[in-house]
């Protein structure tokens, strides 16, 4: 299957992009809406100015087994983020930053290295907030000859407007649906109504995309997958998430049920997740996803530490 931006009209996918540069002059690309004009440097809360940053990029083979397969994931992590969860454990990244200033034809070469590495896809993650420059680096890789799928990778936090502007060129998206209540959002990642956002971006995501499609060899060129992170002491609210999922978008949907939480950046100051959870709370998420029906995608072994 021949991916969406190349179905695309060159000139669209133009267009697509300067309208998303356009709003990095009043920056509401996120939720946060920050409103700093980042085509003349000013950050907002994501720190992030118009060149992207990028941490790293590399085949990966630690995503779902449709996404990394056997050749591996062309991940390209970009620096900073749009939430600030005390449990971060990618903080070095998401926080404080780190890593190296790039150039849109940078970021092009960048994808069409791993392309040339042999990875199945090109794994944005984090991408929110340097969209617009994925979409000006796609105009060049696009012409220097890539020609597999786009997997948007992203904390779920979301604003559906700039999620548009993608339609037709994302093939996979990769959402978190981390929590079922605002209020835990605005706690634990001081993101204003998490949840709200997040249910938008994913419906709009679901509309794009549909359900997870797969080659002859299991690997995705199309769909939405949903990943969940289990928190201790029920703070993700998987019932809510899981009911949300089978009964607002389909019990089609696959979903990727994480197991890997552990107390990291600020999180031994927090009491209630200042610990890893137990196998009887990841169970429970399991029967949760078995109860409302969704059966497609992945669920882990529970690891003892």
């Amino acid at each position: 299957m021949q991916p969406g931006y190349l179905k695309i009209p060159r000139e669209e996918l133009i267009r697509r992009a300067e309208k998303a540069k356009s709003r990095l002059a009043d920056c509401d690309l996120c939720p946060n809406n920050c409103g700093v004009n980042r085509l003349e440097g000013q950050v907002g809360l994501c720190r992030a100015k118009y060149n992207p940053k990028v941490a790293s990029y590399n085949l990966h083979q630690g995503e779902e087994p449709a996404i990394s397969g056997s050749r591996g994931s062309g991940t390209i992590f970009f620096s900073n983020c749009t939430l600030k969860c005390g449990y971060c454990q990618n903080w070095p990244i998401s926080q404080k930053g780190n890593g190296v200033v790039t150039d849109i034809p940078g970021l092009a070469g960048m994808m069409l290295e791993l392309k040339g590495r042999g990875a199945h896809n090109i794994n944005l993650v984090t991408p929110t907030h340097y969209m617009p420059q994925f979409l000006e680096a796609l105009v060049i890789a696009a012409d220097g000859g890539l020609d597999i799928p786009i997997v948007y990778n992203t904390s779920g936090y979301e604003v559906v407007t700039a999620l548009r502007l993608l339609d037709g060129i994302v093939d996979v998206y990769l959402p978190d649906m981390r929590y079922a209540c605002d209020l835990q959002g605005k706690k634990y990642s001081k993101a204003k109504m998490y949840s709200s956002y997040n249910r938008a971006a994913v419906r709009e995501m679901y509309r794009q995309v549909g359900n997870l499609v797969t080659d002859e060899d299991g690997i995705a060129v199309k769909g939405l997958i949903i990943r969940h992170l289990v928190l201790p002491g029920g703070i993700s609210g998987t019932e809510e998430v899981m009911k949300f999922i089978a009964e607002e978008l389909s019990r089609d949907v696959a979903v990727s049920l994480m197991d890997q939480y552990f107390p990291a950046y600020k999180a031994e100051g927090i009491p209630e997740l200042a610990r890893r959870i137990t196998a009887e709370e990841y169970q429970a998420a399991v029967d949760v996803m078995e109860k409302y029906g969704l059966e497609e995608g992945w669920v882990q072994e529970h690891e003892v530490p």
